[in-house]
């Protein structure tokens, strides 16, 4: 029987609890938010993605919805919800104070400004004012309409283009400056009405069939942490834990019970599948999940391969090798009974959720869709009996702020095309379960302990300062279990805050690894929340509590934290390059370059291209301050291939510029030119076509098809630079070290 590619979409909605526990009432009657997340995704994001579905009745996807999320969208619904930004956006501008002032310049252009600052001219002037003449000046300059058009179009630019031909909406954009206080309160009761829509909605269509909702643990914690975080020795065995052993797991079957009765609650039937936070899964906690009643859950393909111990690999084009192995789901058995597994393609996910937003909406959809049918390809020549389930699951919600409006275009294109495609097929993960149970069977005990991150929790635990959070956790929970007298019946909110602490995101963007421009507030909102557990039981606070977890200060140099998509015209937009790896050099790496002409060195990798950025000092001048030539050569360890040493002359024999290299891109900074080149046999060198971008202006930067390069994601290659005048070496970049890259 020749079955369709079956594909299921699953989007993952969430917002951590950023309701403050602490700090009293804001207004008559209302809880204080510390950040304003809820509001605004669930402006932009949540309703709009399912209202675009619901134009093809026939595809059929998965939305997972958050408790934590749910509960915060009611009080922004019911009018008791009020954050700092929302505060400020409803205060009169003659009544703001100098530091509230200071706030607003710093903290209202927080937003992809491509996208949702550049299309609208007020934003667009206030946002480049500041850029160019600095906070100082426009908080010495700006006169009071200013700040009320700020104040506007920080809300504006997060309401869905979706929705822009509403009458007030539209009017709203045509008015484009000189907004009031009145405007300002319309807008926000234009956002309530878009909240107020998202659950009935995704409610309406999963009665239709076309939707399945699905829940997660209450406050989204790592359950395989909260039952033992010993878990984390399971990927990383050396890891460096924390003093004290968190081991809770009866916390689990809370988190589930709670979420299980909010679901029953809002959409009137028992959920089946559970979106696991973080993906993450373990032995222990699968009879916790079986006995709630969940049907099915969902991991990473890491997980898979640390369970089958399979490493999948990838050809050329990105398409994983053994994909019988992938596109299926399986079937976990415990003593506690049973329950099915899908394990989502990393990639595809990825390339929605990280580097579809930086191509064209069209070729973006094409190129999925081309995945997909050659997907399709390869189960027809696999002649299965069973039909392939190709799972995409990933974050339905940061990062349609990188698609041009806000993912719309995209989407459309996308689902067009799968509706005229008659090989493949979306299905909500229940609907194809049911049709097809799974018959692959993985013993419960032999699942990987691992998340969506390398199939490990390093991301959450390891780090000094996230063992440090744990420590205080682990506190928190022992005096709460000191206490039985106080039950969720009797003392609930110190059990709520108990809950909120256990979530996942505090330990996100706790130490190394992820940093934002809240990460200050994060840190005060964990310690809030265990706050809370200790006031509400009349306990001693303990003086930790009142200090950070860490000190939060920009880090000079790091590794890269996320996909980037730069724009390449050499001004350096600091918002393209913000999560990109960072190096310095002039001045900060030992005697060598304290006058170095380049200052920083700054790089990353979409799915598409390798980028470089480099940074010159002030006033330098090329060609006569710093060589003409910039070389760079790419060094590929552990593969064997043909390679040569770089084509300078004068190049020392010392390490690392002695290696042997594969490739060679040589750039003329006075002409932006470029020459690639490939290693031959006999130390040669051959000239190959490249489709590389170089800009220069303030800083140099660059784009480096993977293509040219022509290997296989998830290798691992080293960079090195070398700068040269006329053919003879003159300096390499960083000092004494390659720069590590992995393809994605």
């Amino acid at each position: 029987m020749s079955h369709p590619l079956y594909v299921a979409f699953i989007w993952h909605q969430h917002q951590p609890l950023y309701k403050s526990p602490t700090s009293g009432i804001s207004l008559a009657g209302s809880q204080h938010y510390r950040l304003p997340w809820v509001r605004l995704h669930g402006t932009k994001d949540y309703l709009d993605l399912v209202l675009i579905l619901e134009r093809y009745p026939q595809l059929h996807q998965t939305v997972n919805l958050v408790p934590s999320l749910i509960l915060q969208l009611e009080d922004y619904i019911a009018g008791t919800a009020f954050d700092p930004y929302l505060e400020l956006s409803l205060r009169p501008t003659e009544q703001l104070s100098d530091q509230q002032r200071e706030f607003i310049i710093e903290h209202f252009f927080d937003a992809n400004h491509h996208n949702l600052i550049d299309p609208h001219p007020r934003y667009a002037q206030l946002y480049n004012t500041r850029q160019e003449k600095g906070q100082a000046w426009c908080l010495t300059n700006w006169q009071q309409q200013d700040y009320s058009d700020l104040l506007a179009w920080h809300n504006l630019a997060w309401i869905d283009p979706m929705f822009w031909d509403d009458p007030e909406i539209a009017a709203w954009l045509k008015q484009d400056r000189n907004f009031t206080l009145g405007d300002r309160q319309r807008i926000y009761s234009k956002q309530r009405e878009i909240l107020r829509k998202i659950v009935p909605q995704h409610r309406a269509m999963q009665d239709t069939g076309q939707l399945e909702v699905t829940t997660s643990p209450y406050t989204h914690p790592i359950l395989p942490l909260l039952a033992d975080t010993n878990s984390a020795r399971v990927a990383v065995l050396n890891m460096t834990l924390p003093e004290y052993r968190f081991c809770w797991a009866e916390d689990i079957p809370r988190h589930l019970q709670k979420a299980w009765d909010l679901y029953v609650d809002r959409f009137e039937r028992t959920p089946r599948g559970l979106w696991p936070s973080e993906q993450s899964v373990s032995p222990e906690i699968l009879p916790y999940i079986i006995n709630q009643g969940f049907k099915w859950i969902c991991s990473d393909e890491a997980t898979l391969g640390w369970t089958l111990k399979h490493f999948f690999h990838r050809d050329g084009a990105g398409n994983v090798q053994n994909p019988e192995l992938l596109y299926k789901p399986y079937r976990l058995q415990t003593r506690a009974g049973e329950v099915s597994i899908v394990f989502r393609d990393h990639r595809l996910s990825d390339l929605i959720g990280f580097t579809y937003g930086s191509m064209p909406p069209k070729q973006a959809a094409a190129d999925l869709v081309g995945h997909l049918q050659a997907i399709a390809r390869m189960q027809k020549e696999h002649q299965s009996e069973q039909p392939w389930l190709v799972t995409i699951a990933l974050d339905g919600e940061n990062c349609w702020e990188y698609y041009p409006q806000d993912g719309k275009p995209f989407l459309e294109a996308l689902y067009q095309s799968l509706s005229n495609e008659s090989r493949i097929k979306l299905v909500t993960v229940s609907e194809f379960i049911e049709q097809f149970p799974p018959t692959a069977t993985i013993p419960g005990e032999q699942l990987h302990s691992g998340s969506w991150v390398d199939g490990s929790f390093s991301t959450w635990i390891g780090d000094p300062a996230k063992n440090r959070a744990w420590d205080y956790l682990t506190h928190a929970r022992t005096t709460l279990a000191n206490h039985p007298e106080a039950t969720e019946e009797n003392n609930p909110e110190a059990w709520e805050a108990l809950y909120a602490a256990e979530g996942s995101d505090w330990f996100w963007w706790f130490g190394a690894g992820h940093t934002s421009n809240q990460d200050a507030i994060f840190d005060q909102l964990f310690r809030e929340h265990l706050y809370g557990i200790y006031k509400a039981l009349n306990e001693p606070i303990p003086s930790y509590l009142r200090q950070p977890v860490e000190i939060h200060q920009a880090r000079a140099e790091h590794r890269p934290e996320s996909f980037i998509h730069p724009i390449i015209n050499g001004r350096g937009d600091e918002q393209d390059w913000d999560k990109a790896g960072r190096i310095e050099v002039g001045g900060a790496r030992g005697t060598m370059h304290n006058s170095s002409t380049i200052q920083r060195l700054w790089y990353g990798v979409d799915h598409l291209n390798f980028y470089l950025r480099v940074d010159f000092k002030t006033g330098i001048k090329v060609g006569q301050d710093v060589p003409p030539e910039l070389n760079l050569l790419w060094f590929y360890p552990d593969k064997t291939m043909v390679n040569s040493p770089a084509p300078l002359a004068e190049v020392p024999d010392t390490s690392p510029v002695n290696y042997l290299f594969h490739h060679h891109l040589e750039i003329n900074l006075l002409t932006q030119s470029i020459q690639f080149r490939e290693a031959g046999e006999d130390y040669r060198w051959y000239p190959r076509a490249s489709r590389a971008q170089v800009g220069l202006d303030k800083c140099l930067e660059l784009a480096v098809p993977w293509a040219d390069l022509q290997i296989p994601p998830d290798y691992p290659l080293r960079l090195i630079l070398m700068l040269s005048e006329e053919g003879r070496f003159c300096d390499s970049l960083p000092e004494n070290a390659l720069i590590p890259i992995e393809v994605p």
